[in-house]
């Protein structure tokens, strides 16, 4: 064989072995087959384990794959070797299940400790929380009435001047307190003036009287002097006497007192008989007052008011129907606002209004704090009678949340809301049905505070 033929047998092949080799090369390339449906890409895994000299001309080129395998490659540093799909997938599954555990463990605790206010002692005390145990007691049938605070009439005086003058003086204002003869002002009056003079004129007649009986009586008992002179003089003085009972009499009806008359003659001038004093006749308060300086007041109005409010009236307006359930001696709960007491009933008319079509009936209410004023209208409960029930709580313990009624029961570190049925009630207490025992402790007092801290705690739970 010629060189010639040895030449281009060894041309085709030399084009043999370069036809398979990239078809080799280019099977070598194709991409990586896709993961299944759980994610495992086991086709890249053996791929990557059987990786050759034709990988690395697909990911390098020709040049840099024969550089590669000579050791002559600009790397130095291995790559790590990758994690596995499996443990990959194992790994996820095992936080995704940790995550569950975990989520369940929290919402455990939440639901434990779901409904539970924590306070220490120190915060139920600044809060004002009152607490006691749930025991059984009485409610009472009670009807409401409309009622108003007035002066307690047993215990006012209005205060007329007894004379007529002009105000010199005012010693009391509005509201001050004042004693039983306590000076509240002073009159300038003729009239005072002209009785002082009276009683003066009469004093000193009656003085000399005296004096002439005396004498007559002395002479005629030595039989010096005649008996008709003896009983003229007898009869002079006693008209004098009668008199001065008389200029006597009129200064009391005035005011005077009969330290104040018997004391006129030793008084050296004159110039004061024209004042007149008006005191009080009772302790108690300045309630009203219509005089002021330089005025000219008479005897036909009431220039002061005094009275005692340590106890004043509720006067009641009872509805004919209702008139059965009151009578003298019955106890009234009052309430105005947030201040709340007790009266009795001491006067019950037994007329109809015809303008109110209602009775009017009169309670009396301690007032020593003077927490009830004058003129306020109240709201009156007659209680007429009272019904046994097991367990009774203070309306003030009961809560309404998410619709439902429910009580605060007192446990380690805080209270728990507690859902409550209930049954009859009365203005104080309620009837409790189910959801509490005899004897369990709860709040009683400021409970809208503890259901404020269960809606904070609830909303922050939805978040």
């Amino acid at each position: 064989m010629s060189w010639k033929t040895k030449f281009i047998v060894a041309l085709m092949i030399v084009g043999v072995a370069i036809f398979i080799g990239l078809r080799e090369l280019k099977s070598s390339c194709a991409p990586a087959p896709k993961a299944d449906e759980h994610g495992h890409g086991h086709g890249e895994s053996e791929q990557h384990a059987d990786e050759g000299f034709g990988t690395k001309v697909c990911e390098e080129g020709f040049f840099g794959a024969i550089q590669d395998s000579l050791g002559f490659s600009e790397k130095t540093a291995a790559k790590p070797t990758a994690p596995s799909a499996e443990g990959e997938h194992a790994h996820a599954e095992g936080e995704k299940e940790g995550h569950k555990e975990g989520e369940g463990h929290a919402h455990g605790g939440e639901e434990s400790s779901e409904g539970l206010i924590k306070l220490t002692a120190a915060q139920i005390k600044t809060n004002g929380i009152d607490m006691a145990p749930v025991m059984s007691g009485k409610l009472v049938k009670e009807i409401a009435v409309p009622g108003r605070i007035a002066i307690n009439a047993n215990a006012q005086a209005k205060i007329v001047p007894k004379l007529s003058g002009t105000v010199a003086r005012i010693e009391k204002q509005l509201g001050e307190q004042v004693k039983k003869g306590d000076l509240l002002a002073i009159l300038e009056s003729r009239e005072m003036a002209d009785a002082k003079a009276d009683y003066l004129a009469s004093w000193r007649a009656e003085e000399l009287a005296r004096s002439i009986y005396e004498r007559e009586e002395r002479l005629w008992n030595q039989k010096v002097t005649a008996e008709q002179d003896y009983l003229t003089a007898k009869n002079a003085h006693q008209s004098a006497k009668i008199k001065l009972d008389l200029a006597h009499q009129r200064l009391d009806t005035i005011g005077l007192s009969h330290d104040e008359i018997e004391a006129l003659p030793k008084q050296s001038g004159e110039n004061g008989f024209r004042f007149y004093e008006i005191r009080s006749p009772i302790a108690g308060s300045v309630t009203a007052r219509d005089a002021v300086l330089g005025q000219m007041v008479g005897t036909d109005r009431d220039i002061f008011t005094i009275a005692d409010v340590s106890r004043v009236w509720v006067e009641l307006a009872i509805a004919p129907g209702d008139l059965s359930f009151a009578r003298e001696g019955q106890d009234v709960r009052v309430e105005a606002g947030t201040q709340k007491g007790v009266a009795k009933i001491v006067a019950l008319s037994p007329l109809i209004d015809p303008e109110t079509r209602s009775a009017k009936a009169i309670a009396e209410i301690d007032n020593a704090g003077n927490v009830w004023r004058l003129g306020d209208y109240v709201n009156a409960r007659l209680m007429s009678g009272e019904q046994e029930a097991d367990l009774i709580v203070p309306q003030a313990a009961i809560q309404t949340v998410n619709g439902n009624k429910v009580v605060f029961v007192s446990e380690g570190g805080g209270f728990r809301a507690r859902p409550v049925t209930t049954g009859r009630s009365d203005s104080t207490n309620a009837e409790v049905l189910s959801g509490l025992e005899f004897g369990e402790t709860i709040a009683t007092s400021n409970t809208f505070t503890l259901k404020a801290e269960l809606g904070k705690a609830e909303a922050e739970h939805e978040h």
